[in-house]
Parts: C-alpha cells; sequence; structure tokens
C-alpha cells in the first residue's frame, strides 16, 4: 500500500509527487481518500503522510491544490464526509486535523463556507445529536485556528447556534464538551458577543449554568470554564449571570442561593474538587467576576462561603492556583462584608502559611502578590474583630515578615514593609502575651534594610544644615530627581512602620495587661515587656532611624517623607516619659528646630502640605513643652506652661516664614488698635523656639543679626506699651545674653529701656534664667548691676545644684563656657566690686546661699593669687564672723556649716598676704574672735577648729616681732583655748590608729593644727617670757611613745609631734607654759623618782626612753629613705641634732654616747645606698655635721671628708637645692672648727667651697626678695626650713 502512494505515477506525473521521504503522489493521496473500497487503515496511512506533508511541506501542496478549484472542494468534500462515515475516534480526530490544517494553508474563504455549507446540511439531516459530535469538533477546531471563522459563522450561519443549543441538552458530555468548546470561541470574538448577546441572555444562561454545575468530565468542565472565563470580559454578561436583577435583600439571604444553581455556588463545587487546574480556573472565574464590581458581587461570593474555599485551595503547591486565590481574595477584601463574615480569622493561619512557602519559590511576582493581599487584610480588618487569636500566629507572621524584609528584590521588600505598617496595630497585637522581643527584631530588621538600601552618607552635619544645602543645591519641584522613586517610597514604607510601632506603645501605655508578660515565671524577670520595648524604641530611632533619614536629607527633601517623619518623632516624646526631657535636648542640640522651621518655610507656605505644617506644628509645641520643663526644673507653673502651650499652638502653624523674614519680623511694630494678634503671637513664638535652640547649643542665626532684632523688639515693645509675658521676657533676655559677644554693646537707650521693663516686674526671678552668660550680661553694664545684680547673684547662689545642671546638659553638647565648673570666677577676675555683693550676700541671704557664696569665694581665692583683696576682705570677714558669734550660740556655732567655710576663707586671705606685715586692730580683732571661737567648740568640731587653728598659728609666724608678742600675749590669755588645746593633744593618743598610714583625715589634720601651734606658743612665750594664765600638761612618756610607736601614723602628724618635741627639748621640759605629768603620776602625788644617776641626769627623759627615741628616729630615717619624703627626714634629722644638744648639756658622756653608737655609721651606709648614693645630700651631710661636732670618729673618718669635699668640688653648687647647700655649708664650717686634721690642699678646697657657698647664698637671699612678690606659697619664714616645710604642708591640708 506504501508502494502504491509513494511510486511515481505515470498517469499524473511528476508534478504531483511531494517532496517526502518517500515521496508520496499528492493525486494517488487524493484518489484513495475518495476510493469507497479502500480500507480505512490504509486511508489513515495517506492522512497521516498527507499531515507531514501539510505540516512539513505545506507550500508544495498548496502549490499543487490551489490552482484547481475541483480538486481543492473535492478534497475536502472527502474528508468531511468521511468524518460522518468513520467510528474510529482515532481516525475522526485525524480528519479534523487534515481537514483543519488544509483549510488554514489554502486560505480562502469559499472552502470555509464550503464547510459551513456542508454542516449545516449535515446538522440538519442528522436523526440524532451523536452524530454531530465530528461536525462541532471540526468547527471548533476552525473557529481556534481561523481567527475570522467565527465572525463568518454568526453573520452567515446564525442557524448552526440553534444546534449549538441544543447540543448542550443532549445528555453527551463529550458533546456538550464540543459545543461549550466552539461557544468559548464564538463568544470570545467582538462581533460573536454583540450578535449572540441576546441569544445567551433568552436561552444560553441558564442551560450554561446547568450544564457546568452538572459536568462531570473534565473536558466539559474544562471546555465550560473557558466559555464562561470569556463571557465574564463583558460587564453584560457578568450581570446575566450573576442574576443583578436580584433586590439587595435577596442578595443578603444566602437562602435564595440554594435553589438554583447561581454561578458562585457552581464555582464553589470546583473549588472543592481535588484537581488544582480546576481550582485555579473556577477561582479566576471568581476574580473575573469581581474585577467588574467588587461591591456588587462580591456578597454573593461571601454569602456562598467562597472565600473559605479560598483559603483552603492556599495550601496547593500550584503557583497558578496560588496566584488565582490571591487575586481574589484581593478583590474581597474590598468588601467590608468579607471582614464581617469572619473569613479572614479563618483563613489568616493558611494564608500566613502559604506565604511561607511561597517565599521557597523563586516567583517574585507571587511573593509581591501575597504580600499586597496580607496588607490588605491588615489593613481592612475592623476593629474590634481580632485578627490573630493566639501568640503563635503572631510570631509566624514576624518570622515571615523578617524574611521577607530581607529578600534580596527590592519590589518584594517594599511590599513587606507595607505589610509591617499594616500589622503594626494595637487590636492585632493586644492577644496577651505581646510579642515584643519579637516585634524588636521584625523593627531592626526593618530599619537595617532600609539602611543598608541607602548610599553611604558623605558627611555629618547637623539636620539643618542638610536641608539647607539641599534646597540651595536644586529647585523644590526637582528635590526627587537624584533619589530613586522607589527608594523613596520604600523610606517612606519603613518610616511608616516605625511610627505605627511608636503609636503602639503608647497605646499599650493605658493597657494594663499589655505592661508586661502576664506568663512570666515567679521571681523572674521578663526583657518581654512594654518598657524595654518603648526605650528599644528610642535608642534605635536614634542609632538607625534619625541617621537614615539625614542621609536621605542629602540628596533629596520628599514632603511625605518629612511629615511621617517629623510625625514619628513627636510621637516618640509620649513612648518612654522618662526619657523626653533627654530626647528633646538632644534633638534640640541636633538643629532639628532648625530643621522643622526650614520645612514649613520651605513646603507649607500658601497653605500647602497642610499634613506637613500640622506635623512640624505640633512637633515643635511638644518638643519646646519639653524642653520647658526640663530647663525650667526649679520654677516650672502649670499657668506658664498652658499659656505657652497655646500661644505655640496657635502661632505655630501661621509661622512659616525663612529665618530672615522671621528676624525682620521681630522689628515690626504691631498697630495700636489693631485686634490682630497675629503678629505678636509670630514674634513670640519666633523667641520660644530661638531660646530653646540657643540653649541646646544650636545657634542658626548670627548673634549679632539675632541680637539686633532682640533689641529693636524690645524697645518696639516699651515704645507701644506692650509688655510681653515673662517667659518671652526670660527668653528675650537670654537671647540677649548669648549673643552679647557677637553684637554691639548696649546704648543708653537701650540699657534704661530694658531696666524700664524689668523695674515692672513683680519678681525678677520670673525672667531669670540659670546661666552664665545672663549672670554676666547683667554684671557687665553698671548700670544694670547696680539696679539689679544684689538680686541677680542671689537668684544664682538660690537656684538648685549648679554643677549638677551643667553636666547634664554637657550631655548634649553645650558649649565649653556653659561647662566651667565655676563660671561667676573669671566674671570676679574682671570686676573684684562684685565681691561687695558677695559678701553682703553672706550676711542677708540664707544659710544655703551664704554657703554657696563663701565656697565660690573660696574657689576663687585659690586659683586666683594675683588678685589684691585682702584688706578688702578682712575687715568684712570680721564683720561676718562678730554678726555669727552674736546672733549664734555654740551648739549653734557648731550646726552651722557656713562658718567652717568662713574661716577656711579668713585662712585663705592671710595666706594671700605678702611678706611679714605688722598686725593692725583688725587683725588683732579676728584674733581674738577665732580664739574665743575655738574656746566655745569641742575637740570633735574638726571642721571649725581645723581653720581656726590654720589662722592662728600662722598669724603667729606672719608678723614682725612687735606684732608677735601681742598675738602671743592675746592668746596665752585665753583659757577657754588653751584648754582646748589640751583636750586637743590628749586626743593623740586616745583616738584609735588608721587603716591607711598616708591618708590624713580631718581628724588627724587637727591634731598636726594642734601640736604645730602648741609648739609656736611653747617658742614665743620663751622667747618673750610672755605671762601664762593655763598651762598645758601632758605626759612625756604618751608623747615619746607616739613617736617611738608610730602605728601607722600620717607622716605629717609625726612631724607635728617631732616638731612639738624639738620646741621642749631646747627648753629643757621647764617652760610656764607646760607641765610634764609621769606616766604613773597621779594628780597631787610627788613625781617618781629617776631610778639612775643617768636619769637623773637626763630627767625627766630616762636613759632607756633616750635610746629608744634614737632607734626610732634612725627608723625613721630609713623609712623616709624609701619613700622620699624630705619634709619628714629633715624634721627627724632637727629632732636628732636637738636631742643630742640637750642630752650634752645634761650629761656630756651620755650625749657622747650616744653619738658614738656603732649603729649611726649603719645608718649612713643605708643613706648612702638609697636611689642618689651621693653624700651631698641634706640628711648625710647634717648628720655628718652632728658626729663631728661630738668627735665621733668612729662615725665618720677620713677618708668619708675627703669623699666629699672631692665630691662637692666637682659638683656645681648653684643646681644644688636650698636645704642641700646649708648642710654643706655647716658641715664645712664644723670641719674648721673642730680643728680636723686635713691636708692643706683640703683646707683650700674648703675655703673656696665656702667662698662660693656665700656667693651662692647672697644670691639666693636676693632672689628669696623677690620670690615674696609672688603668691603666698613661694614664701619663706624666718624659721628653719624644717619648721617651713612642716607649715606649709599643713597650709595646704
Amino acid at each position: 500500500m506504501a508502494a502504491a502512494c509513494a511510486r511515481p505515477c505515470g498517469g499524473h506525473g511528476a508534478r504531483w509527487a511531494l517532496p517526502l521521504r518517500p515521496p508520496l503522489c499528492l493525486a494517488c493521496a487524493v484518489e484513495t481518500l475518495g476510493d469507497g473500497s479502500a480500507s480505512l487503515v490504509r486511508k489513515k496511512h495517506v492522512l497521516s503522510r498527507l499531515q507531514d506533508a501539510l505540516a512539513w511541506q505545506a507550500l508544495p501542496v498548496v502549490q499543487l491544490l490551489a490552482p484547481d478549484e475541483r480538486v481543492c472542494v473535492h478534497l475536502i468534500g472527502t474528508l468531511f464526509g468521511m468524518l460522518h462515515t468513520v467510528e474510529d475516534s482515532s481516525a475522526l480526530d485525524l480528519f479534523v486535523e487534515v481537514l483543519v490544517r488544509l483549510v488554514v494553508e489554502l486560505k480562502s474563504e469559499q472552502y470555509l463556507r464550503c464547510i459551513l455549507d456542508e454542516s449545516q446540511n449535515e446538522l440538519c439531516k442528522a436523526t440524532t445529536m451523536r452524530g454531530s459530535l465530528p461536525t462541532f469538533t471540526l468547527l471548533g477546531k476552525l473557529a481556534d485556528a481561523i481567527p475570522g471563522f467565527a465572525d463568518i459563522l454568526v453573520i452567515e450561519h446564525s442557524s448552526l447556534v440553534d444546534h449549538l443549543l441544543m447540543g448542550l441538552t443532549y445528555p453527551n458530555e463529550g458533546i456538550k464538551a464540543a459545543v461549550c468548546y466552539l461557544y468559548g470561541k464564538l463568544y470570545s470574538s467582538p462581533v460573536g458577543t454583540e450578535r449572540l448577546s441576546a441569544h445567551f441572555e433568552e436561552r444560553l444562561c441558564g442551560l450554561f449554568l446547568n450544564t457546568l454545575g452538572r459536568a462531570q468530565t473534565k473536558e466539559l468542565q474544562v471546555n465550560c470554564l473557558g466559555l464562561l472565563k470569556e463571557l465574564l470580559k463583558s460587564d453584560h454578561f457578568v450581570s446575566i449571570l450573576m442574576n443583578n436583577s436580584k433586590t439587595a435583600e435577596e442578595s443578603e439571604n444566602p437562602d435564595f442561593l440554594e435553589g438554583e444553581n447561581p454561578l458562585p455556588l457552581v464555582l464553589k463545587r470546583l473549588l472543592l474538587t481535588r484537581d488544582e487546574m480546576l481550582q485555579a480556573a473556577s477561582s479566576h472565574c471568581v476574580a473575573a467576576v469581581l474585577v467588574h464590581s467588587p461591591s456588587r458581587y462580591a456578597p454573593a461570593f461571601i454569602h456562598a462561603d467562597v472565600p473559605e474555599f479560598l483559603f483552603e485551595c492556599l495550601l496547593c503547591n500550584s503557583e497558578i492556583l496560588i496566584w488565582s486565590v490571591y487575586c481574589c481574595l484581593l478583590l474581597l477584601t474590598e468588601e467590608r462584608l468579607f471582614f464581617s463574615k469572619c473569613h479572614t480569622v479563618y483563613g489568616i493561619e493558611s494564608l500566613v502559611r502559604s506565604l511561607q512557602d511561597v517565599l521557597q519559590l523563586n516567583n517574585v511576582e507571587l511573593h509581591k502578590q501575597g504580600l499586597l493581599l496580607f496588607t490588605e487584610i491588615l489593613k481592612r480588618q475592623p476593629v474590634e474583630i481580632k485578627l490573630f487569636t493566639n501568640r503563635g500566629v503572631c510570631i509566624e507572621v514576624i518570622d515571615v515578615l523578617i524574611e521577607t524584609v530581607n529578600c534580596p528584590v527590592l519590589e518584594v521588600v517594599v511590599e513587606a514593609v507595607r505589610a509591617v505598617a499594616a500589622f503594626l496595630r494595637k487590636d492585632h497585637l493586644s492577644s496577651p502575651p505581646v510579642p515584643y522581643e519579637e516585634l524588636q527584631k521584625l523593627l531592626e530588621a526593618v530599619l537595617k534594610r532600609c539602611a543598608d538600601l541607602s548610599p553611604p552618607q558623605s558627611s555629618k552635619r547637623h539636620a539643618g544644615d542638610l536641608l539647607f544645602s539641599v534646597s540651595q543645591s536644586q529647585p523644590a519641584n526637582r528635590t526627587l530627581s537624584r533619589v530613586p522613586q522607589r527608594q523613596g517610597q520604600f523610606l517612606l514604607n519603613t518610616l511608616e512602620s516605625f511610627r505605627n510601632a511608636c503609636r503602639l506603645a503608647v497605646e499599650f501605655q493605658s493597657d494594663s495587661m499589655a505592661q508586661e508578660n502576664a506568663f512570666t515565671a515567679p521571681n523572674s524577670e521578663s526583657k518581654d515587656t512594654l518598657s524595654n520595648f518603648s526605650e528599644f524604641l528610642l535608642r534605635i530611632c536614634d542609632s538607625l532611624c534619625i541617621p537614615m533619614v539625614m542621609n536621605y536629607l542629602e540628596r533629596a527633601v520628599s514632603p511625605s517623607v518629612m511629615e511621617v517623619f517629623i510625625s514619628t518623632l513627636n510621637t516618640l516624646f509620649t513612648v518612654v516619659p522618662n526619657m523626653r526631657n533627654k530626647f528633646s535636648k538632644k534633638l534640640a542640640s541636633c538643629s532639628f528646630i532648625r530643621l522643622t522651621l526650614e520645612l514649613k518655610a520651605r513646603f507649607c507656605s500658601v497653605q500647602s502640605n497642610p499634613a506637613l505644617n500640622q506635623a512640624c506644628s505640633s512637633f515643635l509645641c511638644s518638643l519646646c513643652l519639653s524642653l520647658y520643663s526640663a530647663t525650667e526644673k526649679e520654677r516650672t507653673s502649670s499657668q506658664e506652661e498652658q499659656e505657652m502651650s497655646e500661644l505655640l499652638q496657635k502661632g505655630l502653624p501661621q509661622l512659616n516664614y525663612t529665618v530672615a523674614e522671621s528676624l525682620l519680623l521681630l522689628a515690626e511694630t504691631p498697630e495700636p488698635f489693631s485686634l490682630d494678634q497675629s503678629l505678636c503671637s509670630h514674634q513670640h513664638c519666633f523667641i520660644l523656639l530661638l531660646h530653646f535652640a540657643y540653649t541646646l547649643g544650636d545657634r542658626f542665626v548670627p548673634e549679632a543679626d539675632l541680637f539686633l532684632a532682640i533689641r529693636n523688639f524690645l524697645l518696639s515693645a516699651q515704645d507701644h506699651g506692650v509688655c510681653p509675658p515673662p517667659y518671652i521676657l526670660r527668653a528675650a533676655l537670654y537671647l540677649l545674653a548669648v549673643c552679647q559677644d557677637k553684637g554691639e554693646v548696649l546704648d543708653l537707650r537701650s540699657l534704661c529701656t530694658l531696666r524700664r521693663i524689668l523695674d515692672n516686674l513683680p519678681d525678677l526671678s520670673l525672667v531669670y534664667v540659670h546661666c552664665p552668660l545672663l549672670l554676666k550680661f547683667f554684671l557687665r553694664y553698671p548700670e544694670l548691676m547696680g539696679r539689679f545684680g544684689h538680686q541677680v547673684l542671689q537668684l544664682w547662689f538660690s537656684w538648685g545644684d549648679c554643677k549638677q545642671t551643667e553636666t547634664e546638659e554637657a550631655g548634649f553638647g553645650m558649649s565649653d563656657q556653659l561647662n566651667s565648673a565655676n563660671p561667676l570666677l573669671p566674671i570676679l577676675k574682671s570686676n573684684s566690686s562684685i565681691l561687695l555683693i558677695l559678701l553682703d550676700l553672706v550676711c542677708s541671704s540664707s544659710v544655703e546661699v551664704a554657703w554657696k557664696v563663701l565656697m565660690t569665694l573660696r574657689t576663687f581665692l585659690e586659683r586666683n593669687e594675683d588678685v589684691l583683696v585682702c584688706d578688702l576682705l578682712r575687715s568684712q570677714f570680721l564683720q561676718i564672723l562678730q554678726q555669727l558669734l552674736v546672733e549664734s550660740s555654740s551648739a549653734s556655732l557648731q550646726a552651722n556649716r557656713n562658718l567652717p567655710v568662713l574661716l577656711s576663707l579668713l585662712f585663705l586671705v592671710q595666706l594671700r598676704s605678702k611678706g611679714v606685715r605688722e598686725l593692725d586692730s583688725t587683725d588683732f580683732k579676728l584674733l581674738h574672735q577665732v580664739s574665743n571661737l575655738c574656746g566655745k567648740c569641742r575637740p570633735r568640731d574638726a571642721d571649725l577648729l581645723q581653720p581656726s587653728l590654720n589662722f592662728l598659728y600662722w598669724s603667729l609666724h606672719q608678723t614682725t616681732p612687735c606684732s608677735q608678742q601681742r598675738a602671743v600675749a592675746v592668746l596665752l590669755s585665753n583659757v577657754s583655748l588653751l584648754e582646748l588645746l589640751q583636750k586637743v593633744l590628749e586626743c593623740t593618743w586616745l583616738r584609735s590608729p588608721p587603716s591607711e598610714p598616708a591618708y590624713l583625715s580631718s581628724e588627724d589634720a587637727l591634731l598636726c593644727s594642734g601640736w604645730l601651734l602648741a609648739a609656736s606658743l611653747l617658742l614665743y612665750q620663751h622667747r618673750y617670757n610672755t605671762e601664762v594664765h593655763q598651762t598645758l600638761s601632758l605626759d612625756l612618756a604618751e608623747v615619746l611613745n607616739a613617736v617611738i610607736f608610730r602605728k601607722k601614723k600620717p607622716i605629717l602628724l609625726l612631724v607635728s609631734i617631732i616638731q612639738f618635741l624639738r620646741a621642749v627639748l631646747r627648753q629643757n621640759f621647764s617652760s610656764p607654759l607646760l607641765v610634764i605629768v609621769g606616766q604613773n603620776t597621779a594628780q597631787g602625788a610627788t613625781q617618781p623618782q629617776p631610778s639612775s644617776l643617768q636619769d637623773a641626769a637626763l630627767h625627766p627623759l630616762a636613759m632607756r626612753q633616750v635610746f629608744s627615741l634614737v632607734v626610732s628616729l634612725q627608723n625613721l630615717l630609713v623609712h623616709v629613705q624609701l619613700q622620699k619624703d624630705l619634709l619628714l627626714s629633715q624634721a627627724v634629722v632637727a629632732c636628732l641634732e636637738t636631742l643630742v644638744e640637750y642630752l650634752y648639756m645634761k650629761n656630756q658622756d651620755v650625749a657622747l654616747h650616744v653619738a658614738s653608737q656603732p649603729w649611726h655609721r649603719f645608718l649612713l651606709f643605708t643613706l648612702l645606698n638609697g636611689g642618689q648614693k651621693s653624700f651631698l645630700q641634706p640628711e648625710v651631710l647634717r648628720l655628718m655635721t652632728l658626729f663631728l661636732k661630738y668627735q665621733s670618729s668612729n662615725i665618720i673618718s677620713q677618708k668619708e671628708i675627703s669623699q666629699i669635699l672631692q665630691e662637692a668640688a666637682e659638683a656645681n653648687l648653684a643646681e644644688l637645692p636650698e636645704a642641700t647647700s646649708r648642710a654643706l655649708h655647716l658641715f664645712l664650717c664644723q670641719i674648721q672648727s673642730s680643728h680636723c686634721q686635713v691636708e692643706p690642699v683640703q683646707s683650700g678646697t674648703i675655703q673656696t667651697l665656702l667662698e662660693r657657698l656665700l656667693g651662692q647664698r647672697s644670691t639666693r637671699v636676693k632672689h628669696q626678695d623677690i620670690v615674696a612678690s609672688v603668691p603666698v606659697k613661694s614664701w619663706k619664714p624666718k624659721d628653719d626650713l624644717s619648721t617651713f616645710k612642716v607649715q606649709r604642708a599643713f597650709g595646704n591640708c
């Protein structure tokens, strides 16, 4: 058979051969198909070959058939006739395929009409619809393959449509499927839609819905849905299908839908199938209906519970089905009934899990559509219906949102951030416990992602500078040209999310259930609390949100972005109430006042951008009120705050001027009889804003211009009789003070105006600002200082804890001038007459104010030694001291904390006196008052006694011999003073030793003062033979034990006791002022008898006490060598010298015996082996001198003398310390006087050294005279060096 078709036919010719392998004769093929005797198998083979020819070699076939119309008609007729004679389904499909392809390739309407005619004839003569299936199938295939076929069928053969309608009634789903397929092609044509509109409405609609509802085979279901899809493209057909003629009441009644077979129920049944293709087609049809009018058609689907089945379909794996369901649900969200029927509550978990699965797919559009649906549900969900009923679903939602936020595709991230903004609602998260920690992670992910997508910040300028630079670089209508639109939208969505989070935190503050996790275990602290969440919001705003917006401002400014940003900052004021003040200070210090003013001036003029204007005005109002409560802690007034709030709320929305325009506005004058208060309101608002900005260091207006504007404002107000409120005057005064250094000096008119304004105030404290610059401003002008200086200084010292306030302000970028420890000090230095006002405050003010004044004066005297105010202060101090002593009793004196400071100041003034001077009457009155004060004190009143004894001690040493004699008489005549001194000295061995030997407590300092004063009184009583009215009784053994058994005594206390011991030894224990009491001597008993002749000679000392004292002093020298304490070393050496002199006078043998002890040589070697390893040390030289003086040849040899001379000759004597030079001079003189055996060369060396030291001493004396004119701490008294060292160290205490 194949060979017959393939071989060249002599009767047909080679031209009919088609180029196939094997070749095919087209003529033979046509004849075979028309041969009734040919078998079906042969015909199928020929058709198969012909199908291949049309598929691969269509042009030769067309070229052979097209010229001969008769052959074409014959072939088409043959094929069409075979459709109705062959029952083999596979053969029928092949016939249809070849016939359709043939007609398509011939491209002639004649053959189409031929087929249509044959089809109509066949359908008319058919006795049953079963034989019509091939015809319907062919027509459907032709309509699908040829675009204009459907139009020809509808226009020229409309009677065929009636046969199609009959096919739908035939109980054969194959025929119904073919008919529906053809109907779908007909209704896909605009002509067919128009021509068959009435046909559908009148005859087809109900039959079609019935067919769709009862379809069992997939083929019929698919073809019905295909037809439905075409029908749903027309709003008219949708209205017919949805039976739009029903009343609204019928649509609301779900029972009405059950009686028939309406479209929603039919589509719902298809959703119930497990076939994902049918579910996708059904959901697509639902969407096709809803897209015409969700409000009209959604209720029918909602009442039919279609949304529930749509949500169930989300658990599939088909991306097409999921997409279709997303689209349906998204359209349903536009109908409120969708939410009120709780379909979202039912399906939210399915949606969340669907999003989780979808994110694993590589389908960006599906991600976006799912997030868009989720966002719309979150936005539209009614507040009264909770969407999330348990914490687990909320956490799943947060996890999904975090995953989408971290998606690499920006479009998906934008949708995710929108979903985050919609999710952050109280009704979505009110089910306890609220997942605060997860919310923190979500917000942090959103902000970090937005920050990562932003380009790096090119500068670290303040907010106002950024906005100003952008406004200067490009016009306002082109601000977004440099920033991608999508990135700006992303930033806007991010800020909306953060704002919603802040609002959420504020709303939860009134919900007790949301304060903390109710399921926290007992006795455990949960981090999942509202407090931690609120602090997180404030922290991340500072670290991420604000820098991100500042970065955006470098490139563009969007009013919508800034409106959300500013309103977010305004909300943050109430998120963490206890951090509100700190947050507002930081915002103001970072130029946010300037930024907001620039935004209003640029975008809100001429009533544009009302939302931005309202946000900026509310933010400035909240910021100013917060700064008011933060900076006016001492004066917060509810009435004043209310007035300020009303002013700001009224004036800020209209304050849309540039800074330059606002400065000009300050100088304008309101009309005298004008009822319009807008000008005053604008002026006052602008002054308040400037005040708060300048307070926090944001000086965005040039100081000189602002100074002039404020001055003109005050002049204008005074000239027109307008008195601004006190808080406005306070702000204006502050701005004047701050800008004074850059502005001009106020003229007399301005000063008089300012004085009149201040005189009209009932109290200056109403306009006072605790600021160093304001203080300087008042004290700068004599006109103001004379009138208000006393009040201003009174307010300055009355205004809380100055240092604490300055420390807080320093954290927000305050200027260095405000951070000064005491800003009044430089003002005092430049104008010392202010001291008189301060001293008057000491007398007239409260105890607290007086204490602060005294502390300020003390600091001033300590830091400014070059200011000569001693005489001025001394008389004032006497007056104050007399007043305190007259008005106070002993108990009140001890409780007065100002008195110790006053006495310390008195001593500082005394130290400041230059050189030795004659005491005048004021000095003696002071001496008398202070000594009487000491007599009223108790030994434990260290804060009073220590500066008082300091003063008495220094008074004895800083005057001439004549005044010194009178001063000693004054002190020795005061019995109560000496009794107190007796008790103070006894406290030395009564109190327990301190734990730290190097620490000098107040009690130890008082003991030092007592021992030094006692030593001075002994010295000068002996010198001037002054009458004694009261003696000091001391136990010598206790004094010696205090030195011998030191018990961790502070070094300065040891030095003081050694100084007293020296004074007693130098007077041979026989002073009228001092009574030596034995250790075991009772009152009224006789002194114990000495135990030996040596003890009798040394009385009241015992030999064992002498040796113990010597050993203790040697140990102290060794200790001093390790500690490098020059003060103690010189005191110890001086005490050894005095002790040996006393022994030599009492018993020469004992003195020589003590001086020649062999351990003295060991002591010298120990000292020489210390750090310096040199003989030229004052301690070594003085010890050598001591041993030479008492001929201790076993201690010092000729070799050591030679070494000292050699080292001295090689040394630069001018560089030696004064103590070393003096010790070397004494050593050389001792060599000459003791007639030591030295070589002639050494004698010359000694003489040369003495001459050089003598010249050096004269130079130093001249230098000492020069030093006497510099601060007191460099002055050297007449006493020996060791005494001065003790005095100076004590003075520093």
